[in-house]
């Protein structure tokens, strides 16, 4: 049981931890690529403002997503109560 439990805290871990750092990465280059734009034909900021502040929040809902899951893994562990249910039919046929 201790085993599951320490394997969902890890992969809660990972999960926020990767979803915080692809969402990162995202959004520095989705920056930079909207200077760029700026840069380039300034008559466009505001049509490239919107645009860029969309996608930012799409890109922005991949770490939210996994915090979600990650509290489900830490708090309404699934797998603790089917890793319970094996455990007491574990017990029950060896004491028969």
């Amino acid at each position: 049981m201790e085993s599951i439990i320490s394997f969902s805290a890890i992969a809660s871990g990972l999960m926020v931890g990767g979803g915080a750092l692809g969402a990162a990465v995202g959004i520095g280059i989705l920056g930079g690529k909207f200077l760029e734009g700026v840069a380039r034909q300034p008559e466009l900021g505001g049509m490239l403002m919107g645009r860029m502040l969309l996608m930012l929040g799409l890109t922005d809902a991949v770490p939210i997503i996994a915090i979600g899951l990650a509290a489900m893994l830490m708090f309404a562990n699934p797998f603790v109560t089917q890793g319970e249910a094996q455990a007491t039919q574990a017990a029950q046929t060896t004491q028969e």
